[in-house]
């Protein structure tokens, strides 16, 4: 399974460097528009100063995303912020709160933004709302791979006429059956120790499974950003942004942290998470850096090659905050069984949606 995430991370990362590759192509090309690059270089155009904030930025962020991500790795000795407490609980609720308002309120506006830029030529670009159809299709895509790989691990898991029994165990209908059957009171409890194991290794992997659809989502945000942040030779745009991305890192990397804490990954593994989410953006800005004097925003290339991709993280980043965070656990029998935890999680959803989506602001 981590062979096959990450196998979809290079692949997007190619992805990513072969469309700006040939973006540049495109840039040298073509005649490209007056009025566009002029918006490009703006009123504040200053290239050392740009590229001092730039640099300054690489370990700014490298450090806040860093911080963001490990903070919940390491409050697994904490035992008031153990996943099994109501802390925990209420921590994750801001946190996919965070996430959620990064998909609404900063990827997807980009990806309009890019999309009916008046550099794209209006038909096709402005006669259909291909940010939204980008975004529905991307969570269409993870909903069939999250629950294609579920299928693949119960099947992997379980067989005949053991997956039969289990299935039984797990339907509360069917519950009553088996523990009233003429298999005897001691035949139902080892069934039911069966199913409690089963279960357990089913809410991992599908834990699991959370994590790489999340990174994948983050990872494709934070190479786009990295990206238009590392071209940009506007300073009065820059500044506030190395502030506004620090924040937007530390707390979308909590909410990752919360996840990996979740899933129970060895050291190693946590290790190759925390590094792909915490070098995605410096690397991003590396990139840009090293192509800002061929680079241009507003080319057409780059325009529909980010857009399209900030839809597909868009998309992706609703699912996962909507799906597989806020709905699992408020709808799981912790939140159910307690309304004054649900109240404090809601708080703390709008908390981190609300923080969030001020940041949109700046970033």
């Amino acid at each position: 399974m981590a062979t096959k995430f990450f196998s979809l991370l290079l692949i997007t990362l190619i992805f990513l460097s072969t469309a700006t590759t040939t973006s540049l192509a495109s840039d040298e090309a073509k005649d490209a528009s007056t009025n566009c690059n002029a918006a490009s270089a703006g009123e504040c155009y200053d290239k050392p100063k740009s590229l001092r904030l730039k640099l300054i930025a690489i370990p700014t962020i490298l450090v806040a995303s860093m911080i963001g991500v490990c903070l919940p790795l390491f409050t697994r000795s904490i035992p008031a912020l153990s996943p099994d407490r109501n802390l925990f609980v209420i921590v994750k609720a801001f946190a996919s709160g965070v996430i959620l308002a990064t998909g609404y309120m900063h990827v997807l506006p980009d990806s309009f933004d890019n999309l009916t830029s008046p550099c794209l030529p209006k038909n096709p670009w402005s006669q259909f709302p291909f940010a939204t159809f980008v975004a529905m299709l991307a969570a269409l895509v993870t909903l069939m791979m999250d629950s294609m790989m579920m299928s693949f691990f119960s099947r992997r898991k379980g067989g005949g006429r053991a997956s039969a029994e289990v299935s039984s165990i797990r339907s509360p209908d069917e519950q009553v059956v088996v523990h009233a059957s003429a298999h005897g009171h001691g035949h139902g409890h080892g069934l039911q120790a069966i199913g409690n194991k089963d279960l357990e290794a089913s809410t991992l992997q599908r834990n699991r499974i959370i994590v790489q659809v999340l990174e994948m989502g983050i990872v494709v945000h934070s190479v786009v950003i990295g990206l238009s942040m590392g071209a940009s030779q506007n300073p009065c745009t820059i500044r506030p942004l190395v502030a506004a991305l620090c924040f937007h890192q530390l707390f979308e990397g909590m909410g990752l942290g919360g996840c990996i804490l979740q899933a129970e990954y060895g050291m190693k593994m946590k290790s190759i998470l925390v590094f792909f989410f915490s070098t995605t953006t410096p690397f991003g800005i590396a990139i840009g850096i090293a192509l800002s004097n061929v680079y241009s925003d507003n080319s057409p290339t780059a325009l529909i090659v980010v857009g399209l991709l900030n839809a597909a993280s868009a998309g992706l980043l609703e699912y996962t905050a909507l799906v597989d965070l806020l709905a699992a656990d408020f709808m799981g029998p912790k939140l159910q069984s307690s309304i004054k935890l649900q109240l404090w999680a809601f708080l703390a959803v709008l908390l981190g949606s609300g923080g969030m989506s001020l940041m949109a602001k700046w970033a």
